[in-house]
């Protein structure tokens, strides 16, 4: 009765944020409502200002992503700069967001960004003589770029630029967070220094992706621009910059705490299995295997497969998982004596029919929690194109990784954080040494919370005695699917 009445809490909890994450979604952006076209091949986001008069102009706004970005990740801009009455078209960059084209060089950006602005001046509640650029890191260095080869962009914001552009566009501001790599700050100065009339400010607290959410960031944005076009087009408030996000944030909240009775509901009520403390010891293989794997991974042909960053980061789950497993097989017997890893036989064992049935279903379960809230909230992950067979390729490297976390950790969860905290180490390491493309120092910050995510849903399904293949099956999906959907596809 007690467990009854507990797993009936924990779904009440779970709707309760649930429903309080879809009510500050279907709020964001206010009575603007973005509009997705296509122009050119390049998929375009028009948000338009509301309470404009018959036939009349305004300033337009192009915004650009960053690497590994998308429109969607840029979407509080549109709602910040058309609440401030601005027209603005935001593009997903080939290879990212909703672009099935692979991802090219600098002169397709170029190209890319041309045909956004040109759909904008096209609109027609948009002066086409009074056009600004927004761009964040890629996107940054793509805007300073085309604003120094086009005079007539009236202001550009470049947040996060990662080089010194060539070209010198009228009205630069740069913004630049004061927890970014030092190497941001330094392009900042330098830039300013070189670019008559530009300003630099310093966001205080915030580092690389966090920028983009300070409302410090947008209010320096808006005066700039507002400066820029002759005083401010409206009087209303800057929003609130992490409304979609916080509404993203409640909704997945809400969905990881529904597994805990989905997955009692699906697997039914079992003894759970004895299992083995992990051993601080246990550290040494683990990183070894991590050293190897890392080393593997850099010689491993990869360029049929193109995800950009991801190449390395497969090889790297494939060789990590072989290696931890092989080493469990080996020490096993005598490591885990005791444990058991799969059903006992003397216990309530689950049929393996309802077994398979609960799998499709938890499956399921964590596409919809992992899909839902960022497509809504946060980037762009309904894969597009070639990330559809990208997709099983980069789920079964980190679902072999996950299986030799469960086994060589004996489920242990303080033994699979051990493990993803080996997994995001050797990455960075092997990013920061050159193993790999520098890029990926971008993603780990992000693969480092899903690993966490996915450690304390392995907890929640090894509480109610879930065999191993399927714990690493459904828990490798909250990881791999947004490391999938975001990386860059390439050429």
């Amino acid at each position: 009765m007690v467990s009854r009445r507990r797993v009936l809490v924990v779904a009440l909890v779970a709707a309760l944020f649930g429903a309080g994450g879809l009510a500050l979604l279907a709020t964001a952006g206010g009575d603007s409502t973005p509009r997705r076209v296509v122009a050119g091949g390049v998929p375009l986001y028009e948000v338009h200002p509301v309470g404009l008069r018959p036939g009349e102009r305004r300033p337009g706004v192009v915004v650009a992503h960053g690497y590994a970005g998308s429109a969607k990740l840029m979407a509080q801009f549109g709602d910040t700069l058309a609440a401030r009455g601005y027209v603005v078209v935001l593009l997903d960059f080939a290879g990212h967001g909703a672009n099935s084209e692979p991802r090219q060089g600098s002169e397709a950006l170029q190209g890319e960004l041309g045909v956004a602005v040109a759909h904008l001046r096209g609109l027609r509640d948009v002066d086409a003589d009074r056009v600004a650029l927004v761009g964040h890191s890629m996107g940054a260095g793509a805007v300073t770029e085309y604003a120094g080869a086009h005079p007539d962009i009236a202001a550009t914001v470049a947040i996060s630029l990662p080089a010194v552009p060539v070209g010198r566009p009228a009205r630069l501001l740069l913004l630049v967070g004061q927890a970014e790599f030092p190497g941001f700050r330094e392009t900042a100065a330098e830039t300013a220094g070189r670019v008559a009339g530009s300003e630099t400010v310093a966001v205080p607290g915030v580092e690389h992706i966090s920028i983009l959410y300070s409302p410090r960031t947008h209010r320096e944005m808006v005066a700039w621009l507002d400066q820029s076009f002759g005083g401010p087009l409206t009087q209303r408030a800057v929003p609130w910059p992490l409304h979609r996000l916080a509404g993203a944030g409640l909704l997945f909240l809400g969905f990881l705490l529904g597994l805990y009775p989905v997955a009692r509901l699906l697997l039914g009520r079992r003894d759970r299995p004895s299992r083995v403390r992990f051993q601080p010891g246990q550290l040494v293989p683990i990183a070894a295997a991590a050293l190897v794997a890392a080393l593997v991974a850099a010689v491993v042909p990869t360029a049929w497969f193109p995800l950009d960053s991801g190449d390395y980061a497969v090889a790297f789950t494939f060789a990590f998982g072989a290696l931890l497993l092989a080493y469990q097989l080996v020490v096993g017997p005598r490591l885990f004596a005791g444990a058991s890893l799969t059903d006992q036989p003397g216990e309530r064992a689950t049929p393996v029919g309802r077994r398979v049935a609960a799998a499709v279903a938890l499956v399921a379960y964590a596409a919809v929690t992992i899909v839902v809230p960022l497509q809504l909230g946060f980037t762009h992950v309904v894969p597009v194109g070639a990330r559809w067979w990208l997709l099983p390729v980069v789920w079964a490297g980190f679902a072999l990784l996950s299986y030799a976390g469960e086994r060589i950790s004996g489920g242990s969860t303080l033994g699979l954080l051990a493990v993803s905290a080996v997994t995001v180490v050797a990455l960075t390491g092997a990013a920061t040494l050159g193993l790999t493309n520098g890029f990926l120092l971008l993603v780990v910050p992000l693969l480092a919370v899903l690993l966490v995510l996915q450690a304390g849903w392995s907890a929640a399904l090894n509480r109610l005695g879930a065999p191993v293949w399927l714990i690493a099956v459904v828990g490798s999906l909250v990881v791999a699917w947004p490391i999938a959907a975001t990386l860059p596809v390439t050429a």
